[in-house]
């Protein structure tokens, strides 16, 4: 049996081996309900799977299109489910103009970030600071450090090893917003935080 991506995909789960009979496939939403599709192929038919828990089995007669319970879905897979880490996740925080001072909205938003890291285990995280496009290059590149590196020393006061903690500062070369150089563009002085 092959299965073939088509799109985003939330999970996909295959029992057995590729070649054997008794193959499931099943189509799970992502945490927001969205599902993505899935080509299932074997020698005797193929199916695409585009809803949630839309799910293929394979037998002697070829594919077998249905769907799969939510109950069925633990019973089978509950094991794998349970054991599997958290889905990454994503976080931006803002500064204050030429410092590494939070804005009000985002010293709310580091509560959350230190609400997720108390979930995970031993998350790897990746840490970059940006600036605006005000300023020298030298001045943004050190000051992009400087906030990645605060966002750091938060997190290893948590708790988290600095190991696990990648940072880096690319200054004004990212911009999410483009703007003039010299114009200041608050959406654009930023730390970007990635957890696995």
């Amino acid at each position: 049996m092959h299965a073939r991506y088509l799109g985003p995909l939330a999970a996909l789960l295959v029992l057995g081996a590729c070649a054997t009979s008794r193959d499931l496939v099943v189509l799970l939403p992502d945490k927001d309900g969205k599902v993505g599709k899935v080509l299932v192929q074997n020698p005797k038919g193929e199916t695409v799977l585009e809803s949630a828990y839309a799910a293929a089995r394979t037998s002697g007669s070829g594919l077998q299109r249905n769907a799969a319970s939510q109950s069925e879905v633990k019973d089978v897979f509950g094991t794998t489910l349970t054991a599997m880490p958290p889905r990454p996740i994503s976080f931006t925080l803002y500064f204050e103009s030429g410092t590494d001072e939070f804005t009000e909205q985002s010293k709310q938003e580091v509560k959350r970030v230190i609400a997720e890291m108390a979930r995970r285990q031993a998350p790897e995280i990746t840490v970059i600071g940006h600036t605006d496009q005000a300023g020298p290059d030298p001045t943004n590149d050190a000051l992009s450090l400087q906030r990645a590196e605060r966002v750091k020393s938060i997190l290893v006061d948590m708790g988290i090893s600095p190991e696990r903690i990648l940072t880096a500062g690319r200054g004004r070369r990212e911009p999410l917003v483009r703007t003039a150089a010299g114009v200041s563009e608050a959406r654009n002085r930023r730390v970007e935080i990635s957890v696995r």
